[in-house]
């Protein structure tokens, strides 16, 4: 298997990267998630969203997400993600209001992303935070076509 970085990232799909998150122990990743690879791999996996987009189950949504990863040199790291018209876009640079903003560690980032990890139960048990519209949150995973590890 794969080191966990932000190289091994660039050159594997997401079925590869699920199975990276999955079998990387947390405080790897945490690790890994606290240096210079950190803009570099959450840039990676934003960069994919907008092709791992479902419009066939978005339908109507319109929606302005806001990710907030915690932990960073500077302070949390800010990410938009724009659903609307049937397209999935993401920037680093938020400039519009959220209908959802979900703030979260980095190590729980990466587990909903890679779905390895229940986001309704890391709800529950306060590793998101999530302020807006609740019902897309519980939503936004199906919006995706995230891997299956």
């Amino acid at each position: 298997m794969t080191d966990f970085s932000s190289e091994s990232l660039a050159s594997i799909g997401p079925k590869e990267f699920a199975q990276l998150v999955k079998s990387t122990p947390d405080a790897k990743i945490a690790e890994v998630m606290a240096s210079g690879d950190r803009g570099k791999i959450l840039d990676e996996v934003f960069d994919r969203m907008p092709g791992l987009f479902r419009a066939d189950k978005a339908g109507s949504t319109q929606a302005v997400i806001h990710w907030a990863i915690t932990g960073g040199a500077t302070g949390d790291d800010t990410y938009e993600t724009v659903i609307e018209n049937g397209a999935c876009t993401v920037t680093n640079q938020p400039a519009r209001e959220p209908k959802l903003a979900m703030t979260m560690d980095p190590v729980t980032f990466l587990k909903v992303v890679s779905g390895d990890g229940n986001p309704m139960m890391m709800f529950m048990t306060g590793k998101i935070k999530a302020k807006g519209d609740l019902g897309l949150a519980a939503q936004v995973a199906k919006l995706f076509d995230l891997p299956k590890s």
